[in-house]
């Protein structure tokens, strides 16, 4: 017997609400992904790193707002805390892996394509982990080829961001960039949940499932990663513009064989 999911119990307050801190991550991560690749290498990595937990900060917290939202008629759904935090980890490192690509290995296509690929595919782990981590007295499937077009999707519009955030300057293409990043989120979690299927037990409703309720996860949801969000847009707003240039003076040629002083 499969159970009635329904993905938008309050309207499109969640949906919105999930999308705009995707996009709030997104944003902050990319612009210091484009600070990263104008500063020294050797001080590429602090803002290549605030870049990756900002994104992936913002992944987890709009997975959760999300699923805020998400209910199955007549049953009560917990979530196990271990797994629920391993997946910030995942979303956190997985996407730390492709923006280190572009910030160490140069901006041409195979770098862009298979950081991309990575930073996608993080998504997608980060969202069937947290999936993972529900407890309710049902088994879950998904339908496959649903699935697939879901990390296609993640794939497909993290390469776009990437691309755009290292290609096209300017504050405005940063946050295009982030707009589709948002997108890239938000449209895989949807598509993925999509491909749902929850099989109910002969047992019905059934109470002491253990783990935390939706509530008592939402409170870190907001206060922990939404918090590291604010301080990470202090940190990016009060730092000179990404669009200077690098902090060293270019070599010149001598002129009519006398050195340059």
């Amino acid at each position: 017997m499969y159970g009635t999911v329904n993905g938008f119990t309050y309207g499109w307050i969640t949906p919105v609400v999930a999308y705009v801190m995707a996009c709030l991550g997104a944003a902050l991560g990319l612009r210091c992904t484009v600070r990263a690749l104008v500063m020294e290498r050797s001080r590429r990595a602090g803002w290549l790193a605030l870049g990756a937990v900002s994104i992936g900060s913002g992944i987890w917290t709009m997975h959760f707002i999300a699923m805020m939202g998400f209910t199955v008629d007549q049953l009560e759904i917990n979530y196990d805390k271990s797994i629920t935090f391993l997946s910030l980890g995942v979303a956190i490192a997985v996407v730390g892996a492709g923006v280190f690509l572009v910030g160490f290995f140069g901006r041409g296509a195979p770098v862009l394509l298979a950081a991309g690929a990575i930073t996608g595919v993080g998504v997608a782990a980060m969202h069937y982990l947290g999936m993972a981590g529900m407890k309710l007295n049902a088994d879950l499937s998904y339908n496959t080829g649903t699935v697939y077009l879901s990390i296609g999707i993640a794939v497909a519009a993290a390469t776009a961001a990437l691309w755009a955030a290292v290609s096209v300057k300017g504050f405005a293409a940063s946050m295009g960039a982030s707009v589709i990043m948002g997108v890239a989120v938000t449209g895989m979690h949807y598509t993925g949940m999509a491909a749902l299927r929850v099989h109910l037990h002969d047992s019905g409703i059934a109470g002491g499932l253990g783990g935390a309720s939706p509530a008592a996860i939402l409170a870190p949801v907001l206060i922990g990663p939404v918090v590291f969000l604010f301080l990470a847009g202090v940190v990016v707003a009060l730092d000179p513009p990404g669009v200077q240039k690098p902090r060293y003076e270019p070599v010149r040629e001598p002129v009519h064989g006398r050195r340059p002083r």
